[in-house]
């Protein structure tokens, strides 16, 4: 089945149930706070259809917490931050992002900025820090860790981090109740603080960590994003992927055995190699080091690093390496697991890397992953299929379960009111309006706003985007417009002026070049006829009477030159005083002014544009869980975004 096939969920259930009957329903995310909880819809089909198939709720917790790309660094600290394409540019913050009503993690990219014409240099050397604005995505907010060795988060301790962490969500909630209208901004304040409530009780736990804070606290979102209970079992990667000598014999281990076995690793580094080629952020094996497998492990105490594996050892590159030993080349995850616990201890964790994550759980589990969920779902398909292919004929991975939302569409069914967002304001043509009225028109608003994006970037000239505004803005436009008209007027009577005085310079240039090559050929003669008739010679009457001539002619020329010189050096202070006018100055100065306004006001409608255009669809398809009861607490929102959802089987091999 492929995404041309999408059915409901009860139907796409239904079909699971001949492929793979008895496999768990498994939604991975690394927070609780996105749109992980939205899956209490799949766990209350299942309950409803009477399936006895489990869903469990499982918290990502063997990756590394996120750190900012460059920039601020401080041991064990913590810092909120947006994302743009300037200074938190690349941030990834998947453990600790919130994004509040009607806000994705849709970043304004200095690409469709320069394509919509917008002069970046201009404004930037204006305004520093214009682009960190320009560029930012509007309603989020990440998390992360400034420490130059950022922990993985099954080891991170709550306490320092929750303070930040319980900031960012006061900050997403507060966003997103100024956007409820009417009595819904009261009611939803006091629904938001049970919320609050059960995360400082999971906080106050001894010892807290943030997967046991998260795994603690998933239960209570997915049961408030449904409005009902949710049947479901909570988890953890670190739990799933415990790697001892009991465990390894699971299917979930027999995948990277492929990778272990001294046998197969050849071909299977391989096909790994070949699989993620040409992928952005995915790097060949050999990058790692010698011997390294696409599993990292992570050892308590001690983090996660990649496994190199040898003939007769191993090296973990955590952050400070650990090495193994052994006789001979390993054969089997038993083998390997035997040495790991003989080393570390039982509670290791073998984890894939991004590709090979996927096929680890999906031996046993089949995912639950919304629309756009997880990049790299193609780099393992590929890859599984290259091994079955190559090493071992009867391998299998369960399919992913793709779930797809149109949240706004569904708030046909919600009677609230709500207030937009000031960069939305625009395109929808009003500061507030009923939840069905949005649900309405956001499509044709989106469409609307691309065709904006592309009547931007055909505005190349200062005068075309000012008429623009005029003619599509109208109010105080239509003034600088014609203010700017009559500027610009003013000055091309200016530039005739200036280029009369031009005009005359290149005449005196002109004339001075001439002069300068009449003296040259006046001295050339006088030297001839001195060479000819005077030097070593008794001069005649006649001689010294030509010398003398010829002499005059040079002093003519060069008097005929030092006056040329001197009415260009005129002719350049009056256009200097003409340039350097007061009135012309300020001329200058409000054209630039006024133009610099169109700049902005164009970032802003870009920004506008985007956001709507892009934005919201962004949101639509992954919204967090926790906005649908506060814009609709009778949970009429979060059931019909559950029953109009379209689903897919997506194949892992």
């Amino acid at each position: 089945m492929c995404e041309a096939d999408c059915k409901s969920l009860t139907e796409a259930l239904r079909r699971l149930d001949e492929l793979a009957p008895n496999a768990p329903l498994l939604a991975l995310g690394q927070t609780i706070f996105w749109d992980e909880p939205m899956k209490a819809g799949v766990a209350q089909t299942l309950k409803r259809t009477g399936s006895a198939r489990r869903f469990v709720a499982g918290i990502h917790d063997t990756d590394f917490f996120a750190k900012l790309p460059s920039g601020r660094s401080g041991k064990g600290q913590f810092k909120t931050y947006p994302h743009n394409d300037t200074t938190t540019r690349g941030l990834w913050s998947a453990a600790g992002e919130f994004s509040a009503l009607f806000g994705s993690e849709t970043v304004v990219t200095r690409e469709v900025l320069q394509k919509c014409g917008l002069r970046i240099d201009m404004l930037s050397q204006a305004r520093p820090g214009f682009l960190d604005e320009a560029t930012e995505a509007w309603g989020w907010r990440g998390v992360v860790s400034l420490d130059n060795r950022p922990p993985v988060s099954a080891e991170l301790p709550l306490k320092g981090l929750f303070p930040e962490l319980r900031s960012a969500f006061d900050w997403a909630v507060e966003t997103s109740l100024q956007a409820l209208g009417g009595q819904g901004r009261a009611y939803g304040r006091e629904i938001i603080d049970q919320i609050r409530t059960k995360m400082c009780e999971a906080a106050e736990e001894p010892n807290q960590t943030l997967s046991r804070f998260y795994q603690t606290l998933a239960p209570t979102l997915y049961e408030f994003a449904a409005n009902s209970p949710v049947d479901l079992d909570t988890t953890a990667t670190s739990e799933l992927l415990r790697f001892n000598c009991e465990t390894c014999g699971l299917p979930r281990f027999k995948f990277p055995e492929l990778f272990v076995n001294a046998k197969t690793a050849p071909v299977a580094k391989a096909a790994y190699d070949e699989a993620i080629r040409g992928s952005a952020g995915l790097y060949e094996l050999s990058r790692f080091g010698s011997g390294a497998i696409p599993f990292d492990l992570v050892i308590p105490g001690e983090g996660r690093g990649t496994i190199r594996l040898g003939n007769r050892g191993g090296v973990i590159m955590t952050p400070k390496p650990q090495f193994l030993s052994f006789k001979r080349p390993l054969e089997s995850v038993e083998e390997l697991a035997a040495a790991i616990q003989k080393k570390f201890g039982p509670n290791c964790v073998l984890v894939g890397k991004a590709v090979t994550l996927i096929g680890q759980l999906a031996r046993e589990y089949i995912f639950v992953f919304h629309e756009g969920a997880s990049g790299y779902v193609k780099h393992s398909a590929v890859l599984h299929r290259l091994l079955k292919e190559r090493l071992d004929s009867s391998l299998h991975f369960n399919p992913i379960l793709r779930v797809r939302y149109s949240a706004w569409d569904s708030l046909s069914v919600c009677c609230s009111w709500l207030r937009l967002p000031e960069l939305l304001q625009r395109p929808f043509g009003t500061e507030e309006l009923c939840a069905p009225s949005l649900a309405d028109r956001w499509h044709e608003v989106a469409e609307q706003q691309e065709g904006v994006l592309a009547e931007l970037g055909k505005l190349q000239r200062p005068t075309q985007l000012i008429d623009y505004l005029d003619r599509t803005l109208g109010g105080s436009w239509k003034k600088l417009s014609d203010e700017y008209k009559g500027l610009h007027g003013r000055l091309a009577r200016l530039k005739q002026e200036l280029a009369a005085f031009e005009e005359g310079r290149d005449q005196h240039y002109t004339r001075i070049r001439e002069l300068n090559q009449a003296r040259i050929e006046a001295e050339v003669r006088k030297g001839e006829q001195f060479r000819a008739e005077v030097f070593e010679k008794e001069p005649g009457e006649g001689a010294n009477t030509r010398r003398a001539e010829l002499g005059r002619a040079v002093d003519e020329t060069v008097e005929a030159l030092d006056a040329e010189r001197g009415q260009l050096r005129e002719l350049r202070q009056k256009q200097y005083s003409l340039t350097r006018d007061p009135e012309i100055q300020q001329i200058h100065a409000r054209r630039r002014a006024i133009e610099q306004e169109a700049e902005l006001k164009r970032a802003r409608l870009i920004q506008s544009a985007v956001f709507a255009a892009r934005g919201l669809h962004h949101a639509a398809i992954r919204p967090s869980a926790w906005w649908f009861p506060l814009v609709c607490p009778d949970g009429l929102w979060f059931r019909e975004t559950i029953e109009t959802a379209q689903c897919y089987l997506e194949p892992l091999i």
